[in-house]
């Protein structure tokens, strides 16, 4: 149960998000609609997000990337990873 998001993603998000030094990004899971996952029926959401009830996250370039505790579950069999390639993010998922 891990993520990893790369430096490359980090700056994606840097700069598309307005992101500074400290701020954080919350992956949240949703039904339908999204970022497309290894779950049937669900979704991955991005929002800025706050300190607090954090569960599973990365730092990078000075940006907390993370999932809070009610939606650990969505990695429970899995690693997550966040890359930056070919001018788009890919969200990878290996099985443990």
């Amino acid at each position: 149960m891990n993520l990893k998001v790369s430096k490359e993603a980090a700056e994606w998000y840097k700069n598309e998000m307005d992101l500074k030094q400290g701020d954080y990004i919350q992956y949240y899971v949703q039904l339908y609609g999204g970022i497309p996952t290894v779950h049937p029926n669900y979704s991955l959401g991005v929002s800025i997000g706050k300190a607090e009830n954090i569960a599973i996250k990365d730092v990078v370039e000075g940006i907390t990337f993370y999932f809070n505790s009610d939606d650990a579950w969505f990695l429970e069999e899995f690693d997550m990873e966040v890359v930056f390639e070919k001018e788009e993010l890919e969200f990878i998922f290996h099985k443990k």
